[in-house]
Parts: C-alpha cells; sequence; structure tokens
C-alpha cells in the first residue's frame, strides 16, 4: 500500500460544491456527521472509503481508462477523488488501480493536490480490487497511518458527482442495519430472454430498482463477507450488497439516490459529464469594478442583465476580491472605465494565480475598457487596441490563454482584451449577444 504524493499550495477546498454549499455553510456542512452521532446519543463514526479504480473501459471504447479520460483536460477520477475529499468526516481513501498505472494515479494526486489518498494495487476482477482496498484498512500495521474504521463506504471512481448528503444518508443506515446502497427507479423494463432468444418473461418495473453507488458498511460486516466470499463470487461478483447478505446474512437498508449518481460508462457519457460540470461552475459571475460609487456605471447595467440569464451573481469592488475567491467563483467580467490602464485586471490576475484556484476547474476572465469613439483620434484608439493586445500577450507568457476582441456601442468602443483561462485549458468564446458563462464555455474557441 502507498500513500499518495502530497502536493504544494491548493485552494482553500478541493473545488466548487458543484451543488453543494460555500462559506459558513460548508463550514457548518462539515460537522454533519458530528451532529448525527450527538443526536444519536453516540459517538460519530470513523468513516473511509474505497474505491475501484482497475477498470480497462472496455465498453468505453478508447484505449485510455475511463477513470483516466480527461474531462476538461482533467482525468475523470480527480472529480470523483474531490468529491469525496471535501466531506471533512471521510478520514480515508483507498484507491485500488492496477500496477501499470501506479504513477499516472500518483501523478494525478500530485498534480491535483489531492488529500487523504492511500493507493493499493488492484486485483484482476472488482470484487477483487475492493478486496484489497479492505485489506489495507484491516492491517493496522504500526509504521501505517491508517487505522480500521467503523464504517466503510464503497464508491465508483466513474461516478463524479455523489454528494455530501447521499453519503450522509448511506453511511448513517449502515451504522444502523449494518449495511446500506443508494438506489434508483428503473429506467427500462427488464426481461429475461430464453435460450433461442425469444422473450421468456419480464419483470414489473415499479418493483424493482437500480443499485447504484455509493453504498456503506460497518467494516467488519463487509471485511468478514469478502473473507469468506468463494472464487466464484470473486470472479463473477458485481453486488456488494449481496455479498453482506449472502456471508455476513445484514439486509441492507436501502437509501433512495439522487439522479446525479449515473456512472461514466460509454465514450457519450464523458460528454455528458462535461456540460453538467461547465453549467454548474458557470453558475456565478462576479463582476469586478474599478469604481462602487457611481449607481450609473455600466457595471451595474451589466449586472442587471446577467441576472436575468444566471442563478447568482455577485458584483464587487477591488478590495472584496480575496472574498469572492476563497468562495470560489470561476467566472469574472472586469470593468476598467475610469482608467484605460490594466491596473485593475492585472490584480485580479495576480491574486487568481496565487489562490491556485485554476487547478481544478477553468478560470474565466473578461477584461473590459472603454473608449470615447466619437472624441478620441483614431490613430490614439488603434495604439489602445495594441496595448491591450500586448497586456493579452504578456499574460499568455505565464499560464494563461487570451482572446482580443472589440464591439462597438453607441459613442463606447467595448475592447475585451481577453477571455482568459487560467491553466491548460481551452478558451471559449464569449457570445455578446449572450451573456451567460455557459455560453462563454460553451463556443467554440479562438487562441489569438
Amino acid at each position: 500500500m502507498e500513500s499518495g504524493p502530497s502536493g504544494g499550495s491548493r485552494p482553500a477546498e478541493p473545488g466548487p460544491r458543484l451543488r453543494g454549499l460555500r462559506g459558513a455553510d460548508a463550514a457548518a456542512s462539515a460537522s454533519s456527521l458530528s451532529r448525527f452521532g450527538a443526536e444519536a446519543g453516540c459517538r460519530a463514526p470513523a468513516v473511509a472509503a474505497v474505491l475501484p479504480a482497475g477498470g480497462s473501459g472496455e465498453r468505453m471504447g478508447v484505449p485510455t481508462p475511463k477513470q483516466f479520460c480527461p474531462i476538461l483536460e482533467r482525468p475523470l477520477i480527480s472529480y470523483t477523488l474531490q468529491a469525496l475529499e471535501r466531506v471533512s468526516w471521510i478520514k480515508d481513501i483507498i484507491v485500488a488501480v492496477t500496477g501499470e498505472n501506479m504513477e499516472t494515479m500518483k501523478g494525478i494526486i500530485q498534480r491535483y493536490q489531492h488529500k487523504r489518498i492511500s493507493l493499493v494495487e488492484a486485483g484482476v476482477t472488482r470484487h477483487r480490487s475492493i478486496f484489497n482496498g479492505l485489506k489495507a484498512l484491516a492491517e493496522d500495521q504500526p509504521n501505517c497511518r491508517l487505522s480500521k474504521p467503523e464504517v466503510v463506504i464503497i464508491h465508483d471512481a466513474v461516478r463524479p458527482f455523489v454528494e455530501e448528503d447521499v453519503l450522509l444518508n448511506v453511511v448513517t443506515a449502515a451504522q444502523e442495519h449494518g449495511a446500506s446502497g443508494a438506489i434508483r427507479p428503473l429506467v427500462s423494463t427488464v426481461i429475461s430472454p430464453s435460450v433461442d432468444s425469444c422473450l421468456d418473461h419480464s419483470l414489473e418495473r415499479a418493483r424493482y430498482r437500480a443499485s447504484e453507488m455509493p453504498q456503506a458498511f460497518l467494516f467488519d460486516v463487509i471485511y468478514e463477507a469478502y473473507q469468506q466470499c468463494s472464487d466464484y463470487d470473486l470472479e463473477f461478483g458485481t453486488e456488494c450488497l449481496h455479498l453482506a447478505l449472502k456471508y455476513s446474512h445484514i439486509k441492507a437498508k436501502l437509501v433512495e439516490g439522487s439522479p446525479d449518481l449515473w456512472k461514466v460508462t460509454y465514450k457519450r457519457d464523458l460528454y455528458a459529464a462535461e456540460s453538467i460540470i461547465k453549467e454548474r461552475i458557470s453558475q456565478q459571475v462576479c463582476v469586478v469594478m474599478d469604481t462602487k460609487e457611481d449607481e450609473e456605471h455600466v457595471g451595474r447595467c451589466l449586472e442587471e442583465m446577467l441576472k436575468t440569464e444566471l442563478n447568482h451573481i455577485k458584483v464587487t469592488s477591488g478590495q472584496d476580491l480575496q472574498q469572492i475567491i476563497v468562495e470560489q467563483c470561476y467566472n469574472f467580467v472586469c470593468m476598467n472605465v475610469m482608467t484605460s490602464d490594466f491596473e485593475e485586471t492585472q490584480r485580479l490576475l495576480n491574486m487568481l494565480e496565487e489562490s491556485n484556484l485554476s487547478i481544478l476547474y477553468p478560470v474565466v476572465v473578461i477584461s473590459v475598457h472603454f473608449l470615447d469613439y466619437e472624441s478620441v483620434p483614431f490613430g490614439q484608439k488603434m495604439e489602445k487596441v495594441m496595448q491591450i493586445r500586448e497586456f493579452a500577450k504578456e499574460a499568455k507568457k505565464e499560464i494563461f490563454y487570451y482572446l482580443a476582441f472589440s464591439y462597438i456601442s453607441h459613442s463606447y468602443a467595448v475592447l475585451i482584451s481577453h477571455a482568459t483561462l487560467l491553466g491548460p485549458h481551452c478558451l471559449h468564446t464569449p457570445r455578446m449577444e449572450s451573456t451567460s458563462a455557459t455560453a462563454w464555455r460553451n463556443r467554440s474557441y479562438e487562441k489569438v
């Protein structure tokens, strides 16, 4: 068993809560399991998680195992690790990967600065990989930092959208019943064919449910089940709840899961996952202005326009930027009205670079500059355009991609100097006719 490499500085949290809480609410959420323990009159259980990640991705139809396929140039498994990491009461996360992918996994942990991760070698089947993860938790060796948990979560490395409330529900149910698992209604009717490929019988869909992940178990229940497991079950079995029933005689409590628990299985699922991530990180835009006194400021008008299209808009002056970055907004419009220089934009870019915010998700920055189109001579206008382009080029020398764009409205020429993605991500050209942050990210892109 190997511990993942430690990283350097990183964002305060491992990324945005894609359907979760921010700020003080997030801090309160971190103690949810402790509160449950207090309400139940007992201490909160020690919880660990095991992720089997040794699959080859045969159904994906690509040479790269699906857990390592990129979404926004970041491996899928990194999103799943992030979802578990942000739950503070999960103390250890064990990832089972094949020997040939061990170095790849270590690189992912270091690149995206994941924490609390330990690696074990995967088995040749899913159940054998899970068993190896459980063994690492059961060993409890003096020179090992892992200790046996009371409850263990088993989750899939390719289900990146699991939320804390679902994890809490299965853990608390497992603490009470010994085992629990998330379920969802069946989408299609299940039928059984005969040996000659004719219909034998069908199941009444309303009576059955699809077994999903995550699942949770009292550690002793599931570990003893795996210890007694037959070779046939280890080779061909797929359902952990069944093993707890068959070998430990524990009937799992079934917990209704959310629609986001689906598993990335086919190539088209990668595109769906990317679309979901883009949509969720585009729900907040920070409009940064170089003045906050003039209520007629064009930034205020932009704010009102954006509010009609997006769920949550924050408008802030420069001195509030640090708090906005801590809360992990990923979209910024920097309005430079009082000055034609780039001080406000440069300050924003410096703060974003120092925050490492772009390690986990693309950050979009649009810098807007205004010129009096009627009073400024043509030569001066062109000089200003060139200054903006040069500024964007200098930014690109560091870690930025950029876009130069001009837009004329009434007596002003609006010069959007660059729409910036921090980190190695693609730049999506903004649509001037639509101010939706999602539209900015979803347009085809052009590097200037």
